[in-house]
């Protein structure tokens, strides 16, 4: 989604190798499906998401383009998403490690509500059906849910929050990063013993 209220349509990764149309039934308009045996992202999904939304935001040499992305190595270590992100006028930002649930706009408005929604969803079906839901289902009940948060509000809300657009430096508090501070003391802390220890086998 944009800072300006507009959504993408989404990609949905479904669990096995092979396409089928009742598959796509009562997904969101124009929804990019993909299949793989694992049913997560992989970096030639991740290709295929990013054209995409290129497609869909058609960046110009006059109108480039700010696309922020967590960490994830389909990301960082994609090659062909960043030769075709130069090619197509395209900026990357990467968030820092750890700071998703501060710092991702998603995060911070959309995805807990769809989660609520998209359990209801699967709830009101298993009732009325009387059956569990299997992959023919999911596309038509993300989708319910999925419009239910696909909201211009939530996106500029998300970005204000997240202190990206408008940019606001003091968004966060000091307070914000004390767990941080702590778990990066504990790794230092840890790093340290483990030196001592490979020291000490050593002199064995």
């Amino acid at each position: 989604m944009s800072a300006g209220g507009v959504f993408i349509p989404p990609m949905l990764i479904f669990p096995r190798k092979n396409s089928s149309e009742i598959l796509k039934k009562g997904a969101p308009p124009e929804t990019l499906f993909a299949f793989h045996p694992s049913g997560w992202i992989q970096t030639h999904l991740f290709t295929e998401w990013f054209r995409h939304f290129v497609k869909k935001v058609q960046p110009t040499k006059e109108n480039h383009v700010l696309l922020t992305l967590d960490g994830h190595n389909t990301h960082t270590r994609n090659l062909d998403v960043i030769v075709e992100a130069r090619n197509n006028f395209v900026s990357i930002l990467y968030l820092p490690p750890h700071t998703s649930h501060k710092v991702q706009p998603l995060d911070k408005t959309v995805m807990g509500a769809l989660k609520t929604y998209y359990s209801e969803e699967i709830r009101c079906f298993m009732r009325l059906h009387q059956r569990a839901v299997t992959h023919f289902d999911i596309s038509e009940l993300f989708g319910k849910a999925y419009l239910k948060v696909q909201s211009g509000e939530r996106a500029v809300k998300g970005f204000r929050m997240t202190g990206i657009y408008p940019c606001r430096r003091d968004v966060f508090t000091e307070e914000d990063f004390i767990a941080a501070s702590q778990v990066l003391n504990t790794v230092e802390h840890q790093a340290k013993k483990n030196a001592v220890n490979e020291e000490i086998s050593a002199q064995w």
